[in-house]
């Protein structure tokens, strides 16, 4: 019976041993975790930087345009006819008088022969009048009806040949004809389209402005034009009209500017963005839009401190807040919170907090312009 009590005694000594020792390794295994910790310093976060830098901007109003036409019209029939000739192909250069579409004009023309010898004779009649009234012949009542018919008769012949000239239709102006609606035999009722006759150059383009802006528009400002279909290209022109009154319902004003377009690849109706220049510049500080934390309760940035305290031996980025204003190309302009000079991240800020450790490298920093291009591909 004692052997078994010193038995029972052994294993549970061994196994407090066991447990002893173990829990030993893993308390020392914990303490050196949490020493560790304390020492452990995060690795720096690459980022890519930029400096602040203060430059001057010329003064510009930017504006969302529609492409109008210099001078634009649908050709269209003002008589009835039946369609006997078309002195045009769709989408050619026309130059104004030029015939487009001659309208069969026969019934006209034998009226105008009718009507021409009318009017002769009436004059004949006229001049015999007045001969005979010199002499006494006649009462004056004649020579009056014989002017009278003279007149009548020369009006019924101009009257014809204003209508075989209706049935004439030709370019009222230089510009390229759109595609045509009419087929020879067709019979035309009054109105109906022939086709689009546009003039492209120059052209003007459309857009409003606010009214604050009125007291910066002046007439021949410059003007810059973008198109999206054509991104590499650039357009110079300048305000030509200022509407004279304010839209009462948007308190916005219609401005037109006019663009040079030789090569006729503006079209009307196309879309396109316009920047009016003022000739001014104002100084403004500037940093890559890719610097800015855009967030509903504020803007900021991120501005290394090459000065990092703490475990830290390289710069830190401390968090900023600013207020913006206008933006250019990859830029934006700051209006309030920097300084020039000052250094603030550009690129890798969406992973920092403040005062995160960063190591900077530029070498895959992008371009950033003030105009920036798109590469062709």
């Amino acid at each position: 019976m004692k052997t078994k009590t010193k038995l029972w005694i052994g294993i549970v000594a061994g196994l407090l041993l066991v447990v002893g020792t173990l829990g030993g390794v893993k308390a020392a295994q914990i303490g050196s975790m949490i020493n560790a910790g304390k020492s452990f310093v995060p690795p720096p976060e690459s980022v890519a930087s930029a400096k602040v830098e203060a430059v001057d901007w010329a003064a510009t109003r930017a504006g969302v345009a529609t492409l109008v036409a210099l001078q634009g019209v649908t050709l269209s029939a003002e008589l009835p006819g039946l369609v006997r000739e078309i002195g045009f192909q769709s989408g050619t250069f026309v130059k104004r008088g030029q015939v487009l579409v001659k309208l069969d004009t026969s019934t006209e023309e034998a009226q105008l022969a009718a009507a021409v010898a009318g009017a002769s004779l009436a004059r004949i009649n006229l001049e015999r009048a007045m001969a005979l009234r010199q002499g006494g012949s006649n009462a004056q009542a004649d020579l009056d009806l014989a002017e009278a018919g003279s007149t009548q008769a020369d009006a019924s012949a101009r009257s014809l040949q204003a209508t075989i000239a209706k049935k004439t239709i030709r370019a009222p102006f230089d510009g390229r004809i759109a595609i045509r609606q009419v087929e020879l035999g067709q019979v035309l009722a009054p109105g109906t389209p022939i086709a689009s006759l546009q003039s492209v150059s120059p052209i003007h383009a459309e857009f409003w402005v606010p009214q604050q802006g009125l007291a910066d528009l002046r007439l021949r400002q410059r003007a810059r034009m973008r198109v999206d279909i054509f991104p590499g290209s650039a357009w110079d022109g300048e305000v030509t009209t200022i509407n004279p009154e304010v839209d009462v319902a948007t308190r916005n004003v219609r401005v037109r500017a006019t663009f040079e377009n030789p090569d006729g690849r503006l079209k009307p109706g196309m879309f396109a963005n316009v920047e009016v220049v003022s000739a001014e510049a104002r100084p403004v500080l500037a940093v890559p839009a890719t610097a800015v934390i855009y967030a509903p309760y504020g803007d900021s940035v991120f501005v290394l401190d090459e000065k990092g305290d703490g475990p830290a031996k390289g710069p830190v980025a401390r968090q900023r807040s600013v207020r913006l204003g206008e933006r250019r190309g990859d830029f934006v302009e700051v209006v309030t919170g920097l300084v020039a000079g000052e250094t603030v991240v550009s690129g890798g800020a969406f992973k920092l907090r403040n005062g995160s450790a960063v190591a900077v490298n530029n070498a895959l920093a992008p371009d950033v312009e003030l105009a920036p291009r798109p590469a062709d591909r």
